[in-house]
């Protein structure tokens, strides 16, 4: 009888984990690993270009973190590769004019990337929780003038004036062979799980991407939690400025472009709902390595970089799509709510 239900367990388990999405996107992501490994043998599947794709997906983690708490609440930050550069220019512009190189520039730079990035983030949300303006049209105006500020800011001239300290700690230091920013960037993204997936505020977070007005009635202060999750954003944008600094040792004002559009992808295809009220920080993960792995394929094997935004736009429309399908399964298989008796247990934050 033991043995009957171990096998009944094993059986429920494995059940449970291939219909998690999160699991067929890990499987597509082997499948891509595999493919380009056979394609150019020696070159993909090599130490220094396995160690490149996590120190490139490193930065994308840590704005990846915030998109995910964003994105669960049933939001969308369009702005994110615009902060960053944003961030990173004016830490920069105060590092420059500091003139220092040791450790208490580049502390004073770290702390004006940061507040530069919250600044945005609760401009972010307290439009979208206030103004009531949804997050899409908010944020691709923040895209636009944090990116125009910047420009105007340097006359559209990277500056490449980061503290040596920084390049040499942060931007190529290691740690057990490991890249001491992919450590960082791993850090964060440990605390951001851990937040989101055993805390009041993830539990709240979910709340209100799975019915904004049901956690209102519960007595969830639904602007508060947008503006604070946008501001976590924002933060995360910051750091991120500050590492893409340490990495290149210049501002990268033209080479963000993309950045909103990996990220975003990265975590829609790692199972978080565009729609809102269910994601996991695991999930997000390994969706950001498939367009980082398709980046550094499609360059060892010749192909033209432009088919990568294809191939990064194909992945989300079809993400977005398999979301929607699933979504309308749990409608039409789910049992009909009782109208005032909306269940707080039922949100992912709590299984």
């Amino acid at each position: 009888m033991t043995t009957t239900n171990e096998e009944v367990n094993k059986g429920g388990l494995l059940a449970r984990t291939t219909k998690m999405q999160s699991f067929w996107i890990f499987v597509v992501l082997v499948v891509i690993i595999a493919f380009f490994t056979l394609m150019a043998p020696g070159k993909f599947a090599t130490y220094n270009n396995v160690t490149n794709i996590v120190q490139n997906v490193s930065i994308w983690a840590v704005i990846a973190v915030g998109m995910t708490y964003i994105i669960i609440t049933a939001g969308i930050d369009l702005s994110v590769g615009s902060l960053l550069v944003f961030s990173s220019v004016m830490s920069a512009k105060v590092m420059e004019s500091m003139g220092g190189e040791g450790w208490t520039t580049a502390l004073v730079g770290l702390l004006v990337a940061l507040v530069s990035g919250v600044a945005w983030g609760l401009f972010n949300g307290f439009v979208i929780a206030k103004a009531k303006v949804p997050p899409l049209i908010v944020t691709l105006g923040s895209l636009s003038l944090a990116l125009g500020a910047a420009q105007i800011m340097t006359g559209g001239l990277d500056i490449r004036s980061a503290p040596v300290v920084l390049q040499d700690v942060i931007g190529y230091g290691r740690f057990l062979g490991i890249p001491a920013i992919s450590l960082i960037s791993l850090a964060v993204v440990v605390i951001g799980g851990v937040w989101l997936h055993k805390t009041r505020f993830g539990r709240y977070t979910y709340a209100v991407g799975s019915n904004e007005i049901a956690a209102r009635r519960v007595g969830i202060n639904v602007d508060r939690h947008l503006i604070l999750v946008y501001a976590l954003g924002g933060l995360l944008c910051g750091l991120a400025g500050i590492l893409s600094l340490s990495q290149y040792g210049t501002t990268t004002i033209a080479g963000q472009s993309m950045t909103n559009l990996n990220v975003i992808t990265a975590v829609v295809i790692g199972g978080t709902s565009i729609f809102g009220g269910q994601g996991s920080m695991l999930g997000t993960m390994i969706g950001l390595f498939i367009p980082a792995v398709l980046q550094s394929g499609f360059v060892i094997i010749g192909v033209s970089p432009y088919w990568q935004t294809a191939a990064v736009g194909a992945i989300l429309i079809a993400a977005v799509y398999v979301d929607q399908q699933r979504r309308s399964q749990v409608l039409r298989g789910g049992k009909p709510r009782t109208k005032g008796k909306q269940p707080t247990t039922k949100h992912p934050a709590t299984t």
